[in-house]
């Protein structure tokens, strides 16, 4: 589902399939980042006032003039940093040269920025509870650019060793989903504790039991509304997915009427690390099925060497055997072209759409939050031109 990259290219390189880490080099605005005086978590900061916020997802990004990267019309007027928000004006058609299939720019008050590298966000600020309703725990969704985070206990996971090496602030990102299990008042402020691994609601596979502190009023509580079927009355065996590995497209059909469409991120052809042509890292093509959803899922695998550790993937739809899934990808925007180690990438909006939709129904009642019904999947055809 990701790519095997060494350490430090995850962090030079973050979001590069399913997996890249979420691991950048520190940009000026984080230079005072210490963990060892930060115990609490950041308020949320002010946000650009633009509908849609553009996110950084990458460091040493350009920054240019124009709608374009050849560098014989030296475009470049900047760099930007790792998790910089700059207000999203329009999407336009640039001259995007060096074999990227992408050719969309972003512009931006400050200049133009490629797309695949700047996600879209909004600001949704939210009004947080000061206690668990009912008592008990509950799905949150971030509706923020970003939320800062504040570690708990003991440090397990090897995403959150590497931002303490590289002293990168640990932070969840607009469209990821987590469980909340603690509502504490600080200094006025309610605040969540997310379990990373949920105690088995949602995460388990692959979770490092962490706990982190955010700010409340980045998060919103998932209801059954966020959960339900869409289109409930239409027989599931006429819900069909369609996805186009050649033209990275992926549609849904209710008989013969398409009801939804999407561009996607399949798994690349080439290996990542010898940047030889293999098909070991390709999203399968054949008849397969929706067998598995979660609505969060820690993915992490490998080793130090060559591995990942991305916490807190949202919606999560199982399609094939070897983790394949259709799921929400916050960490680039290059969808449209072969990013990914197999899985099907697609923005974390309609990757909920996706989830909602497809069978089987997941409720948010406890131990419903993941299902497994092989009997009961949506047909998902998967087809690539072979030659």
């Amino acid at each position: 589902m990701k790519n095997y990259l060494s350490r430090r290219d995850f962090i030079k390189l973050a979001g590069l399939g399913l997996g890249a880490m979420a691991f950048t080099r520190v940009s000026a605005s984080d230079i005072d980042y210490r963990w060892d005086v930060f115990s609490q978590p950041r308020r949320l900061p002010q946000f650009p006032g633009s509908a849609i916020i553009g996110r950084v997802c990458e460091p040493d990004v350009d920054l240019r003039n124009r709608p374009t990267n050849n560098p014989n019309q030296n475009s470049s007027i900047g760099k930007l940093g790792a998790d910089e928000l700059l207000e999203w004006n329009r999407e336009v058609l640039g001259n995007v040269i060096g074999g990227l299939p992408n050719q969309r720019y972003i512009e931006t008050p400050r200049g133009y920025v490629y797309g695949s590298v700047l996600q879209p966000t909004k600001n949704i600020p939210n009004t947080p509870v000061t206690e668990l309703p009912n008592g008990q725990g509950f799905w949150a969704e971030v509706t923020v650019p970003y939320v800062e985070l504040a570690h708990e206990g003991t440090v397990a996971s090897p995403w959150l060793q590497d931002h303490i090496n590289y002293n990168f602030p640990p932070r969840l990102y607009y469209g990821q989903t987590v469980w909340i299990d603690q509502v504490r008042t600080s200094n006025g402020f309610p605040e969540y504790r997310w379990n990373e691994d949920a105690n088995g609601r949602g995460y388990g596979y692959g979770g490092y039991g962490e706990f982190y502190w955010a700010d409340g009023a980045g998060l919103k509580i998932l209801t059954d509304a966020d959960v339900s079927t869409i289109n409930p009355d239409v027989d599931p065996n006429e819900k069909t997915i369609s996805i186009d590995l050649d033209y990275q497209t992926l549609s849904c059909y209710e008989g013969a009427r398409e009801v939804y469409f999407c561009r996607i991120s399949s798994g690349k052809k080439y290996d990542p690390v010898t940047g030889l042509v293999t098909d070991a890292y390709a999203t399968p093509a054949g008849s397969l099925m929706t067998y598995w959803k979660i609505i969060s899922k820690n993915m992490t695998a490998g080793n130090e060497g060559t591995g990942y550790s991305t916490p807190a993937v949202p919606w999560c739809t199982f399609i094939a055997s070897g983790g394949v899934a259709i799921h929400g990808a916050f960490w680039h925007n290059a969808f449209g072209e072969r990013r990914s180690h197999g899985c099907v990438n697609v923005s974390p909006e309609d990757s909920k759409w996706i989830f909602r939709w497809t069978m089987p129904y997941v409720s948010l009642a406890a131990g419903e939050e993941r299902r497994e019904l092989p009997d009961h999947g949506t047909l998902v055809s998967s087809t690539e031109t072979q030659f």
